[in-house]
């Protein structure tokens, strides 16, 4: 009889304590880190932090509760980029988001923390990955590719601007996958025979000297390529543009910041995507094992302001296809 009632304490003993152990070792299972590595600020990058931020609230992640974020600002600085890359890998973060520059960076800075490119140019072209359906090493995420995104964008142009003969080619050449752009770029240029020349800015410093070369080289066109510092830079870059009476196409935040078009890919979208990423890493995945995904949603943008003050008739052809119409 004593046994009995011994074991029955004992069994209600253990019920009680059950619990208590499931909730302690729910308070001192670790919560997730996450770097997020940024080129240009905060501000320049909000829509897409917030379409990150979202995207994680949609997986079950709450900020603070099961998943940290931390974030570094290189300011356009790629020096600090550097530093803060080395910075979140002490910190010993479980996934390091990143993109643009970022990318290169965060590649050096780390062979075994998982990194996942938000958004990227030709991640073969640049070296990043031998294959994109098995990237191998640490890194996966979303690319994109120039040559055929600028090429649709010449296309645009001849549509609005039929008698335009000289279009200028804005790029930041320590952006690697822009290295052979114009030279991609060659054939769509002479099927529609207008003659493209490149220009370069590597800081957002230079963007004066070199929209008034564009200028003193009387290009009729600008097309903007996609690029961290561009798109981190979007206004003052729209606003040097529509202050020499250029008309312009490029990356959806161009046309928004008083472009004349912009036919581009979906940043916030790809960084919605990303948070997928995050999770399927998190979940055990392997980076090297997750396929690296090409950016499939682009849209048009006209910005009607813009083409009124630049005395330019938006063909109705075009603006039937615009997916959003700035008046």
């Amino acid at each position: 009889m004593i046994k009995r009632r011994k074991l029955v304490i004992t069994l209600g003993a253990g019920a009680l304590l059950a619990p208590l152990r499931s909730f302690a070792q729910q308070r001192s299972a670790k919560i997730p880190r996450i770097g997020i590595l940024g080129w240009s600020t905060a501000a320049g990058y909000a829509r897409q932090i917030e379409a990150f931020r979202s995207g994680l609230r949609e997986l079950g992640y709450v900020e603070g509760r099961n998943i940290i974020l931390e974030f570094r600002w290189a300011d356009g600085n790629r020096d600090r980029l550097r530093e803060l890359a080395t910075e979140l890998v002490r910190l010993n973060v479980d996934v390091l988001v990143c993109s643009g520059p970022g990318v290169g960076v965060a590649k050096r800075a780390t062979t075994t923390i998982p990194i996942v490119a938000a958004v990227s140019g030709d991640m073969v072209a640049q070296g990043f990955v031998d294959n994109l359906a098995r990237p191998g090493g640490n890194l996966t995420g979303s690319t994109f590719f120039f040559p055929e995104l600028m090429a649709k964008r010449l296309e645009l142009l001849k549509d609005v601007l039929p008698r335009i003969q000289r279009v200028a080619i804005l790029v930041n050449l320590d952006n690697a996958s822009m290295a052979r752009l114009l030279g991609d770029l060659k054939s769509a240029g002479a099927s529609l025979k207008v003659e493209l020349h490149q220009f370069e800015a590597r800081h957002s410093s230079e963007f004066e000297g070199a929209l008034k070369a564009i200028s003193e080289r009387r290009m009729e066109a600008v097309m903007v390529a996609d690029d961290a510092l561009f798109v981190g830079d979007s206004g003052p870059l729209a606003r040097g543009i529509s202050g020499r009476r250029m008309p312009s196409i490029g990356f959806i935040e161009l046309a928004e910041s008083g472009g004349l078009m912009a036919y581009g890919v979906d940043f916030p979208a790809l960084y919605r995507r990303a948070a997928q990423f995050v999770d399927k890493i998190l979940k055990g995945a392997h980076p090297g094992e997750i396929p690296i995904q090409r950016a499939t949603t682009f849209i048009l943008v006209v910005n009607m302001k813009s083409a009124k003050a630049l005395g330019i008739t938006i063909p109705q052809a075009v603006l039937i296809r615009a997916d959003k119409v700035i008046e």
